[in-house]
């Protein structure tokens, strides 16, 4: 018989032996990690471009000499050793492709945990990755777009007559972890609306934390900004508002689930509608045992 009719039907609800689970992890992550090198390699012509826009919220000595007569705090950019501007391509080339990849290697996720999966749970899937990326963007570009505004206030703090020597590693680590933070930051919306959309939590008890999310929506910013004040606040007010939009959301959800099943949203402290009106009990039940006048005792 040949290969392709020996072949097993796939099943439908998408069982299949361990082994077959670990091949198509592997080629599914042998599919992630070739777009990601692809890519790369393609950032690595334009990493010197990347890495001047990077490093362009750093306030630099030689662009503030001739225009900033009143001395505000500058920095010079440097390399060290002979090998860190070749590491530094790689590094940015790296989380370049890696960034811009992430449309593959999400999908690769999604196809890998598709097949356990019920019909609705795909759809909340679908749009995770379709609401989840955009968000995660964004917070990204507001990182980048609070960093001019956040250098400054770090560089006042240095020593009168001392000279600010900031690697080009540094800018880049720093970039990136808040980038990366702040994109996360951005999630947290999404993370809550599929909680409510899976029955995990409702509209109501994520309005009654709202208390203790914005104290850790505080903390949260304080702890990822930098030390000024205006750069937590940039990031508490947005993630703050994106909180309260998504206990909007939860609400409306819990108001159509309430329409169309109103059990289907109880309380965990309500309990369904019982009837509890009394009913009447028939009499004893002739079971025909002859000599005890049929019924099923001994008196």
């Amino acid at each position: 018989m040949p290969k392709a009719a020996r072949k097993k039907a796939k099943d439908p609800e998408g069982r299949m032996p361990l082994t077959e689970h670990l091949r198509e992890l592997r080629n599914r992550l042998a599919i992630s990690v070739l777009a990601v090198v692809v890519i790369t390699i393609v950032a690595l012509f334009f990493a010197k471009s990347i890495m001047n826009f990077i490093t362009e919220p750093l306030p630099q000595c030689i662009e503030l000499e001739d225009a900033d007569p009143a001395g505000t705090r500058c920095a010079t950019l440097t390399q060290a050793g002979l090998t860190s501007p070749f590491a530094t391509y790689i590094k940015v080339s790296l989380m370049v492709g890696f960034v811009l990849a992430s449309p593959v290697w999400l999908y690769q996720a999604w196809g890998f945990m598709a097949p356990g999966l019920h019909k609705n749970e795909k759809k909340y899937t679908r749009a995770v990755v379709a609401v989840g990326v955009p968000l995660f963007l964004f917070g990204a570009y507001f990182a980048y777009w609070l960093l001019p505004r956040a250098i400054p206030v770090l560089l006042s703090f240095s020593a009168d007559g001392a000279e600010n020597l900031v690697s080009v590693d540094d800018i880049l680590d720093i970039t990136v972890r808040m980038a990366v933070a702040f994109g996360f930051a951005f999630e947290l919306p999404l993370v809550l609306v599929m909680l409510n959309f899976g029955g995990v939590v409702s509209g109501k008890r994520m309005l009654g934390w709202w208390r203790g999310m914005v104290v850790g929506i505080a903390i949260f910013a304080a702890a990822i900004t930098p030390t000024d004040l205006m750069s937590m606040i940039a990031l508490q007010v947005p993630v703050t508002g994106l909180y309260f939009l998504a206990t909007g959301i939860a609400l409306l959800n819990d108001y159509r689930r309430r329409r169309n099943d109103p059990e289907a949203q109880l309380g965990d402290d309500e309990a369904s509608d019982l009837d509890l009106t009394p009913s009447s009990i028939d009499g004893p039940e002739d079971i025909g045992r002859p000599g005890r006048g049929g019924y099923d005792d001994a008196t």
